[in-house]
């Protein structure tokens, strides 16, 4: 297996640059992941193929104002975007500028004062502020939009779920995206359950991959929770032969994740709750304990992303679905259009 075998051509032109409205008015492919079928749908029909009993499984995550600048002390501009929080005071970061070593100190513009409290690899920093940062979000903050995203987003909660509460993400888990609440009452209605996780996303999880191998690509860890709960309504679905459906790949990771630390063998295992750090990377040749289905949108060629939904549906099959998108018009990407995979 090589990381060119996740490679396809996409032209700039598929790349989504704004989200559609409504929510829910965005195209859902649907593939039948034993038999290669596949079948063109609208969002907002999703429940036409998912029966009574099945389990949504969604992450709660809400995309914090991540990116913030500074200055040091010289005056030269810094740009600094906030990844993963460590303690009350110290985050690791990436940073935009030079001279950023160990001890140095930047001023947050209508902020408080930074120390540069550890060089990490690449442009990655471990940052200590003197006050905690949060609070200053609503004057120093911004929306961290993926670089691939150009035009500006007029409307910042575009870019949460309808159902973001846990604050802690750097990027959006962008299958919700498509969700709108009265399609969720109406999946309820349905007798179709849903429950949540919280898996704090990193930018590393939309990273390419660099190495011709993919099992030598590192894979950076990304906290999340899955509630006891969520984890009852879990067994209880299995128990009951209904399906867990995982709303994004960050939701397959941790339902993954957990179902590993459970020691998950067979269909009437019990998963248990489970917060943590997951470094999982789910690649072809995988075994998945958990889900039987999941939402997500078209992922960037050699990414972790489209390996992930190539080890669950098969890399043959994926691709010839990425094909037919690409004929057929889809959106791609983060404001781009939906896969159901069952």
């Amino acid at each position: 297996m090589k990381t060119s075998d996740f490679d396809y051509d996409l032209p700039s032109g598929f790349i989504a640059q704004t989200p559609l409205e409504p929510r829910d008015s965005s195209r859902l492919l649907v593939l039948d992941r034993h038999s290669g079928a596949l079948e063109h749908a609208v969002f907002r029909d999703l429940g036409k193929y998912l029966n009574p009993g099945d389990l949504l499984v969604l992450n709660q995550t809400r995309v914090i104002p991540a990116r913030i600048y500074a200055h040091k002390h010289t005056g030269g501009r810094v740009e600094v975007l906030l990844l993963r929080r460590e303690d009350l005071l110290t985050w690791e970061c990436l940073v935009g500028g030079r001279g950023l070593s160990a001890g140095r100190t930047i001023a947050i513009e209508n902020g408080p004062v930074a120390e540069i409290v550890e060089v990490l690899d690449g442009s990655r920093r471990r940052i200590r502020f003197a006050e905690p940062i949060e609070p200053f979000f609503p004057r120093v903050g911004n929306v961290p939009l993926p670089p691939y995203i150009h035009e500006p987003l007029r409307d910042p909660e575009r870019y949460q779920t309808v159902y973001a509460h846990d604050p802690g993400s750097a990027a959006a888990p962008t299958a919700g995206l498509h969700f709108t609440e009265r399609l969720m009452d109406e999946l309820q209605g349905k007798g179709i359950g849903i429950a949540y996780v919280t898996l704090h996303v990193g930018l590393d999880t939309f990273a390419p991959v660099t190495e011709d191998d993919p099992t030598a690509h590192e894979i950076h860890t990304e906290w999340c929770d899955l509630p006891k709960v969520t984890a009852d309504a879990i067994n209880n679905t299995r128990k009951a032969d209904g399906r867990v459906i995982a709303v994004g790949t960050t939701t397959v990771r941790t339902l993954e994740s957990a179902a590993k630390q459970s020691l998950l063998i067979e269909r009437q295992s019990q998963v248990k709750p489970f917060t943590g750090n997951t470094d999982l990377f789910i690649m072809p040749g995988c075994t998945f304990r958990l889900v039987d289905g999941m939402i997500t949108n078209f992922h960037l060629p050699k990414s972790t992303l489209i390996m992930l939904v190539s080890a669950f549906a098969g890399r043959e099959s994926i691709l010839h679905a990425y094909g037919v998108a690409r004929i057929e018009g889809y959106r791609f990407y983060s404001f781009g259009d939906a896969m159901l995979i069952v």
